[in-house]
């Protein structure tokens, strides 16, 4: 099975550079409407306009612009070195919101706030005896 995860962004383009230069990656896909990257194997992050998705649901949609503000999704990604990308996001704009720490779940991670206000972490499994 393959994942795919849509951010409703407020500006695609701004959200596509975002992501691109904290990720290290090229999107596999930017085109008006969607941006992706590939995460793993089988995992995508979507950019899609918030607009985007109104027009495709229509009404039927809550609107996604009437929690701005509230964090409405969490990006969890493992990763070999958590604070180098925390750190990158942190200079590409986003907001910290707890630094680099050991969690109770047996991760290290760090959590930001993308430019929409989605929450950001960035992890890895702690060794044994940590």
């Amino acid at each position: 099975m393959d994942a795919y995860f849509i951010l409703y962004v407020e500006d695609q383009r701004r959200s596509a550079a975002f992501y691109r230069a904290v990720l290290g990656r090229a999107p596999r896909l930017d085109v008006p409407g969607m941006t992706e990257f590939q995460l793993g194997a089988d995992s995508v992050l979507g950019l899609m306009p918030a607009a985007g998705i109104r027009r495709l649901l229509g009404p039927a949609l809550p609107d996604p612009d009437g929690a701005r503000g509230v964090p409405r999704a969490e990006l969890y990604l493992l990763v070999d070195d958590p604070g180098a990308c925390h750190a990158r996001a942190l200079g590409q704009g986003a907001r910290e919101l707890s630094g680099l720490a050991p969690r109770d779940w047996g991760h290290e991670a760090a959590y930001s706030l993308d430019p929409d206000g989605h929450v950001l972490a960035f992890a890895r499994e702690r060794p044994a005896g940590e």
